[in-house]
């Protein structure tokens, strides 16, 4: 059984003001809504990428977020994170609009 790290958008914005133990935030959507908006300092790897970034470019220890266009889109990345072999995934809720909603912040054009 995996484990599902909770992902409130509150909570993680909590997280990261206090400077908790490092984690990594991928945004699954495409380049133009990542650049358009996006969580600040979220990394961009497509759905289709996904598996493959992954096992090249990031711990299979590290807490990772992940959030797409919306939360099936975000069930679906983390399905494949957990195909991979990474362990402590959590699917951020909402996505940009309920971390936007929790006074997080936001970089790109529109943020």
């Amino acid at each position: 059984m995996s484990n599902n790290l909770a992902a409130d958008a509150h909570d993680l914005k909590s997280r990261l003001e206090w400077g908790q133990p490092a984690f990594t935030i991928i945004d699954v959507r495409d380049r133009h809504s990542y650049n358009n908006g996006h969580i600040s300092g979220a990394i961009p790897i497509s759905l289709d990428d996904l598996e493959s970034r992954a096992k090249s470019s990031l711990h299979q220890e590290r807490h990772i977020y992940i959030y797409g266009d919306n939360d099936q889109h975000t069930a679906q990345a983390a399905q494949v994170l957990r195909g991979a072999g990474f362990t402590e995934i959590g699917e951020i809720k909402g996505g940009l609009s309920a971390w936007k909603a929790a006074g997080g912040a936001t970089e790109g054009v529109a943020a």
